[in-house]
C-alpha cells in the first residue's frame, strides 16, 4: 500500500516535466508595445524585449524584417544593450553589437517616423542570433481565432487613426451686397442736397394767392362801374 502513493507521485511528476517541456517554448517569445499605438501617429517610440533562449550563448543580433507601410529610413535607434547600434537593411533592420551574458534579455528601443495611416496591427517579424550562431526565428504571423504558433512574431496593434479636420476649402466667393432700390425717392434734392419739395409747395401757394387777389380786384372793379 506504500509503494503505491509513490509510484502516482513519480507518474505525475513525470507528466508535469513532459508537459512543462511541451509548452516552455509558448512562454518564449519577443514582446512589443509603443508609446503611441495609433494608425498614423508619428515619432514613435517602440520597445522590444527579446527573450534568451539558448543556454550556452548569449544573443548577440536581432534582426527585424519591418511591416507594410514602415520603409527601414523611418526607424531610428533610441537605446539599447551597451555598445550595440542599429543597422538598417533592405527590409528592416539588425540591431548588435557585443554578445551578451546567457539567458539575458535584449531590450532596445527604436523610433519609427511614422505609423501607416490605415494598419489595425502591426507584425515585426524578429531573429535573434546567438554568439555560437545558433538562432531562434520569431516569424510567424498570429492568426484570429486560431492557437498560438509555435515561433509568433511580435504584434503590435494598433487603435484607429485619429479623424482629420474637414479639408473643405472656404467659398471664395465674394460677399453679397444689397442691389439699390428702384424705387423713386419721395422727394428730390436740389444740388445743395435740400429737398426741392418746400419751395413747390410755396410757390403753388403764392399762385393760389395771386390768384384769388386777381378775383378780389376785378369784381371790386365792377361794382364801381
Amino acid at each position: 500500500m506504500t509503494t503505491l502513493p509513490k509510484r502516482i507521485t513519480v507518474v505525475a511528476a513525470a507528466a508535469a516535466a513532459v508537459l512543462l517541456a511541451t509548452v516552455a517554448p509558448a512562454f518564449a517569445h519577443v514582446q512589443v508595445s509603443a508609446d503611441k499605438p495609433q494608425a498614423g501617429a508619428t515619432d514613435v517610440t517602440v520597445q522590444f524585449s527579446a527573450e534568451s533562449e539558448s543556454d550556452t550563448a548569449g544573443a548577440k543580433t536581432v534582426q527585424v524584417v519591418l511591416p507594410d507601410g514602415i520603409a527601414p529610413a523611418q526607424v531610428s535607434y533610441v537605446s539599447g544593450p551597451a555598445g550595440w547600434t542599429l543597422n538598417r537593411t533592405q527590409d528592416g533592420y539588425i540591431v548588435g553589437g557585443n554578445t551578451l551574458s546567457v539567458h539575458k534579455e535584449v531590450n532596445y528601443r527604436v523610433k519609427i517616423a511614422k505609423l501607416p495611416d490605415a494598419a489595425t496591427s502591426l507584425a515585426f517579424k524578429s531573429v535573434v542570433t546567438y554568439g555560437n550562431n545558433q538562432a531562434d526565428r520569431w516569424i510567424e504571423i498570429p492568426q484570429a481565432g486560431q492557437p498560438e504558433p509555435p515561433h509568433p512574431a511580435p504584434v503590435l496593434a494598433l487603435q484607429p487613426a485619429a479623424a482629420q479636420p474637414s479639408s473643405a476649402a472656404p467659398s471664395s466667393a465674394a460677399p453679397t451686397t444689397a442691389a439699390p432700390s428702384s424705387a423713386a425717392p419721395a422727394a428730390t434734392k436740389t444740388a445743395g442736397g435740400t429737398s426741392a419739395t418746400p419751395w413747390i409747395i410755396a410757390g403753388v401757394v403764392v399762385l393760389i394767392v395771386l390768384a384769388g387777389a386777381g378775383i378780389w380786384l376785378a369784381r371790386r372793379r365792377t361794382r364801381v362801374t
